[in-house]
This record gives C-alpha cells, structure tokens and sequence, in this order.
C-alpha cells in the first residue's frame, strides 16, 4: 500500500468522523436525551462520539485498506463491532447493571440474554467472519485444520481486541489514546490502512473526548479495537498475531479482579499519559480529603 493511500485513509477517516458527529449533534436520532450519559465527574457527556467514530473508521477503511478481501473483512469487523455496541449502549437494562465478561456470559448461562451478551455473540460472529475473509500476512497454513485455526485464532484477535479497547474507556481520551499508540507501529504494514483509519478518526475525536462533552461508549471503543484487531489480522505474521492475542487476553482476565484506572493512577508514567490534556480532577474536600 502506498504513504499516498495511507494519507488518503486517515483523511478519510477524519474528515467522515467530524461529518458524522456533526450531523448527529444537529438531528440526534431518538433526541438529545437518548444519548446523554453522565461520566465520571458525575457531568451530563454526549454518546454520538461513538457511531460518528464508527463511521469515520468505516470510510477509512473503505478508502484505505487496499484489496476486497481486506476492505471487507476491516468493514465487516468496524460495522459488527459498532453496531453491537450499539444496542449496548442505548438498549442496556440498567436496572440489573451486569458487568464485565464474565456476569454477561453468566447471565447467558442461566437463561438471561442480555445486551452485553448479544454484543458478545454479535462481535464474535462479525470477528469470524472478518478473519475468514482476511488475508493475513504471510498466507494461512495449508493443511484444513491449522488453516481453521488460525482463523479462530484471528477472530478470538479481533474480538478480544474490541473487548479491551472498551474497557479502557473509562476515563476521557484514554482509549483514543492507547489505540493511536497501537496504530503508529501498524502504519508500514498490510494493515497499514485500518490502522490509519484509526489514527484518523481519533484524531477528529480527541478533542470533544478531552473536553468531556463526547464519550466513545462501547459503539466507539469496540469500533476501535476491531479495526485495530484486524490492522494485526492483516499486517502481522502468525507468531506475531499470537503473542497480540495472548496480551489481549491476559490483560482481558486481569481486567475481571485488577482495576485499570487504579493501576494507571499508580504509575507515574501512565498517570501523566493519560492525564494529558484532560482536564483536573476535582479537589477533594471534606471527609473525602481526610481519606
């Protein structure tokens, strides 16, 4: 794929995310409200950032990814993911508030599907689909059984990698963060267009995200981490998808007792990463200063 090629994906990418939220914010569908979340400050924050990100990520990826098997398969991960996420973020039953991987899939085996076991499902049957479309670097093994399971192996990438992103979105311009740091190195690969669509589209983002006004919610952040799933998917070998994978997942694991946002705030150089450009916590007073 050409630098030229690349450019044009970011732009894309930049150019529909801003289009997109704009659109969104003059004719929310459902109205305002339908939309507005309260964040970590306890202030009102608006979701649209997170299906202008998706389409944003969809329109560079369209541009940029170069090949149909590997446009598809990055459209197909971004579109899944997003959409999912969706239905997460608007249609959740707030009322139970199941929580991480493990109270969804619980939840599933007693007979309780709810929205975050759809997108569980949802997301996994879109991450298999995009990885058996994909063409990783390198080829697929020929014998019919390591070729089943490299694409099992790519999808579990995809997936996992939409779990995780979503996961950090915790706090402002963290998980825009970490998947730009993620991007930069997939830039000069096969999957050198996804990974620029998501440079491009966290870079329109970033700004409402750091101002807290916009939020990615899951539509946004498991956006994220499915184009940059299928940026590995498609630039990287299979030694180096796996070691990606086994990161993915053990961080995913980690996630269930060990919070992130605790041990970012214990870690000075993380602490002053994702502080960046976000705007003070808020003094504590009273009987929390005294804590």
């Amino acid at each position: 794929m050409s630098p030229r090629r690349r450019v044009v994906a970011a732009l894309a990418a930049s150019v529909a995310t801003a289009v997109a939220r704009g659109g969104l914010d003059w004719q929310p569908p459902g109205g305002a409200a339908t939309w507005t979340r309260t964040n970590h400050r306890g202030e009102p924050v608006s979701l649209l950032e997170g299906p202008a990100v998706a389409a944003g990520l969809l329109a560079g990826a369209l541009v940029g990814a170069g090949g149909a098997r590997a446009t598809t398969a990055t459209a197909v991960a971004v579109a899944g993911a997003g959409a999912f996420g969706l239905v997460d973020d608007l249609r959740e039953d707030t009322t139970t508030r199941t929580k991480g991987l493990r109270g969804h899939l619980g939840a599933l085996a007693h007979g309780r599907l709810t929205t975050g076991a759809l997108k569980v499902l949802g997301i996994g049957a879109s991450a298999l689909v995009a990885a058996a479309v994909a063409p990783p670097a390198g080829g697929r093994a020929g014998h019919p059984v390591a070729r089943a399971a490299d694409t099992l192996a790519s999808a579990a990438l995809v997936a996992g990698s939409a779990n995780l992103f979503n996961l950090l979105d915790l706090r402002p311009g963290r998980a825009l963060k970490a998947a730009s740091l993620a991007a930069a190195p997939l830039v000069g690969t096969a999957g050198g267009g996804a990974a620029c669509a998501v440079l491009g589209a966290a870079s329109t983002a970033i700004e409402a995200d750091l101002a807290e006004t916009d939020m990615l919610g899951d539509s946004g952040a498991n956006a994220l981490g499915a184009a940059l799933g299928t940026a590995v998917v498609l630039g990287a070998p299979r030694p180096a998808r796996l070691a990606v994978l086994g990161v993915v997942v053990g961080l995913t694991l980690v996630s269930e007792r060990v919070s992130f946002t605790r041990v970012i705030e214990r870690t000075p150089v993380l602490r002053e990463v994702d502080a960046w450009g976000r705007r003070p916590a808020a003094p504590r007073t009273g009987a929390d200063a005294a804590t």
